[in-house]
């Protein structure tokens, strides 16, 4: 090797091998050691060696803690879980994504006066932290908090109170307003500097051979910023199955919590306030990696949409 080479393959390696070994040590170890774990009987206590248990762990997970949502009910708590989530996955994708992607065209088309001032009102909830807008929603949410006081005006009835979070199957409908309440303003800001990027004569030329305003969103807009979409899901997926903060603080412990639990909260709850299972790293373990697994099929799943719909075409 000429001593060229060999001083340009030291300065590759050093630049390189400082990032290579922070990526081996604080995320591929992490994961590559949560994957041996959810294969093995392991607890901390335990003094014999650790034996390998197949899928055990992951039947298991799937299948145990039933009926503690809903006493009549006979599904295991890691599905009540999933479909938490995927409500937030709904909410996420179809409904930040939309009322920030309609909010951002609004603002670019200058069709409301003020329009630095609103931009800053619906981006506002992206200062403040996760855990004091969740206190925040909780209030709200009291039972006798200010919704329960609105209802009681309009209804007319002192009694009345707000007690969705109580119910399993309304439960996540208070969530999902905090959702795009606290989100809406991230994906608005993605498509209003994307909607920057665009040239203003085709709006002109449209407009000019007659076309409204909706006409121009629907037929210009939305395909030129196929692209910024599609980025806006994947981002709005992989959020969703790793949310924690939001959920965790709204919804205090007891009966709301559980009816508001998602994958995130059940993997702490079983791995850090279940002591009594011996095996609770374990399953812990266990459901971070089928966590995983769904986020990366549906990232998956969006991108081969992307790709038919041919979002990855450059305008």
């Amino acid at each position: 090797m000429k001593k060229t080479d060999r001083r340009e393959l030291l300065t590759f390696i050093g630049f390189i091998a400082p990032g290579l070994l922070i990526y081996l040590f604080i995320i591929a170890y992490p994961i590559c050691y949560s994957v041996f774990l959810s294969f093995t009987d392991y607890n901390p206590n335990m003094t014999k060696p650790v034996t390998f248990q197949g899928l055990a762990n992951y039947i298991k997970v799937l299948t145990m803690n039933k009926g503690i949502v809903d006493p009549n009910s006979d599904i295991p708590e890691f599905w009540y879980a999933f479909k938490n989530n995927m409500i937030v996955v709904a909410v996420s994708v179809f409904g930040q994504i939309p009322i920030g992607f309609a909010l951002a065209f609004i603002l670019y088309r200058k069709q409301v006066k003020g329009a630095t001032f609103f931009q800053s009102m619906v981006f506002l909830p992206q200062f403040l932290s996760t855990i004091v807008i969740g206190i925040m929603w909780r209030m709200l949410f009291m039972i006798d908090g200010p919704v329960s006081r609105l209802i009681q005006y309009f209804k007319d009835d002192p009694k009345a109170q707000f007690t969705m979070m109580m119910e399993p199957g309304k439960a996540m409908f208070p969530i999902g307003v905090a959702l795009i309440w606290m989100y809406t303003g991230f994906y608005m800001i993605i498509f209003l500097a994307n909607l920057q990027k665009i040239n203003e004569s085709m709006f002109e030329a449209a407009k000019i051979d007659g076309a409204s305003e909706f006409q121009i969103f629907c037929r210009i807009t939305i395909p030129l910023l196929a692209g910024a979409i599609l980025t806006s899901c994947i981002l709005a997926i992989a959020g969703s199955l790793k949310g924690f903060s939001l959920i965790y603080a709204l919804a205090p412990e007891g009966k709301q919590r559980i009816n508001t639990e998602v994958l995130p909260i059940y993997m702490y709850r079983v791995a850090f306030n279940n002591a009594k299972d011996p095996q609770r790293f374990a399953y812990g373990a266990t459901i971070s990696n089928i966590v995983v697994l769904i986020s990366v099929l549906l990232i998956s799943f969006s991108n081969w949409v992307g790709d038919k719909l041919g979002t990855g075409e450059e305008y």
